[in-house]
């Protein structure tokens, strides 16, 4: 039965990333409102279904041994509580990777499905993901509008120098070029600023989004000038388990001495290295902070050194500095390491107060370059976006 008011309708939205599947619940008002999300986390043998109904006691589940189609099913078991009732009508799906094709939000079809699929090699670690998630909710949810957002829709537009590679230009016109990812989560912060301090958002602000993947993004004017990622998602900070940047040598030196293939190298440079190849232990920060271990400090050092360093850099890329963000799960919840990140650059203008950082409060700094911990919220930007394709009455 189709629903006969905006009230009645609901916009699902899902994020599958390479370690977990978040998911969020909107009914139709206006601007979207939040019924519950939630994700299932630790993919693999100790998977966990955590749900969180608006004013309701979160719900959590362990589920076991749970890839991501196991993780996807258990969610959509587990909506109706929160729809109540109502139709979902939308469905909002991250897509890592838009390729040079596709950069605003797109109606998914079975065509546009097979282009984007083409695209997995370039971000094997969610694409096939994203992509069996709309083949997922489409089964689930056939009278549903089913839309795509793409991570790397906000850093289009980029001045060519910051988009392209010093190879034969041949390859360039080819796609080989600089993608830049985390896009929503950057849309969000963007809009989030404009909101806090209209001028400020219009100034030259670096935000860096910090979790299991990480990256960072210089935006001046509210948009974006540049990025750590670039054609693909290792590039740039070392990672949970992504490697970041990388002498293009050391990869020609492993399949020579070592007889390394191409999948070879996938496996190393997207799941054994980062955080859990340099300590040896585990991807999770939370654990390496706790670890009394010396490599888990080194591991530590290494990751900030790269946060540090690129903040150098894309300061000068935007021409100075009016404001830092921190967000994404390490960048908002991980004091520690924002306040390794901010020892000594004063000389960037960026000094931390101690207490705030410590207390989780909005904005932590006390210096003439403002800094935030807020947090990101990637799936509103989504249902946004599918609120946006759906008829205003319905």
């Amino acid at each position: 039965m189709e629903a006969r008011t905006m009230s009645d309708q609901a916009i699902l939205t899902i994020n599958a990333g390479s370690s977990s599947i978040k998911f969020s619940v909107y009914a139709r008002d206006g601007e979207p409102q939040e019924l519950g999300r939630g994700q299932v986390e630790k993919l693999g043998p100790a998977a966990r279904l955590v749900v969180h109904p608006e004013g309701a006691s979160a719900l959590r589940e362990e589920i076991g041994q749970a890839d991501h189609d196991i993780a996807l099913q258990q969610i959509l078991s587990h909506l109706e509580p929160i729809l109540q009732g109502r139709q979902v009508v939308g469905v909002g799906h991250r897509i890592v990777h838009g390729g040079a094709e596709f950069a605003v939000p797109h109606v998914l079809t079975p065509d546009v499905i097979d282009q984007l699929a083409l695209l997995e090699p370039l971000a094997p670690l969610h694409q096939p993901f994203n992509l069996a998630a709309v083949r997922a909710a489409m089964a689930a949810f056939p009278d549903a509008l089913q839309i795509a957002c793409f991570d790397t829709g906000f850093h289009r537009g980029h001045p060519w120098a910051f988009d392209t590679f010093a190879l034969p230009r041949r390859y360039f016109d080819k796609g080989v070029r600089r993608y830049g990812f985390h896009g929503l989560s950057y849309d969000y912060i963007a809009g989030e600023l404009a909101r806090r301090d209209p001028v400020l958002a219009r100034g030259r602000v670096i935000v860096a989004h910090l979790g299991n993947g990480a990256s960072m993004c210089a935006i001046k004017g509210g948009q974006s000038q540049s990025s750590t990622m670039g054609f693909s998602a290792l590039e740039g900070l070392a990672m949970g388990t992504r490697s970041g940047a990388i002498d293009p040598g050391v990869l020609l030196y492993l399949m020579e001495a070592e007889g390394m293939g191409a999948a070879d190298l996938t496996q190393l440079l997207y799941k054994e290295s980062g955080l859990k190849g340099l300590s040896g232990l585990t991807h999770d920060m939370r654990s390496l902070l706790a670890s009394p271990a010396p490599e888990a400090a080194q591991a530590i050092e290494y990751y900030v050194m790269r946060i540090r360093h690129e903040l150098g850099g894309l300061t000068a890329d935007i021409g100075g500095l009016d404001a830092l963000v921190f967000t994404g799960g390490v960048g908002q919840n991980a004091a520690k390491i924002r306040a390794l990140v901010c020892d000594g650059m004063e000389w960037l203008g960026l000094s931390l107060d101690a207490a705030a950082n410590e207390n989780g409060v909005d904005e932590i700094g006390r210096g003439p370059v403002r800094i935030f911990a807020l947090p990101t919220d990637e799936e509103r930007v989504i249902a946004r976006a599918v609120n946006g394709f759906l008829a205003p009455g319905g």
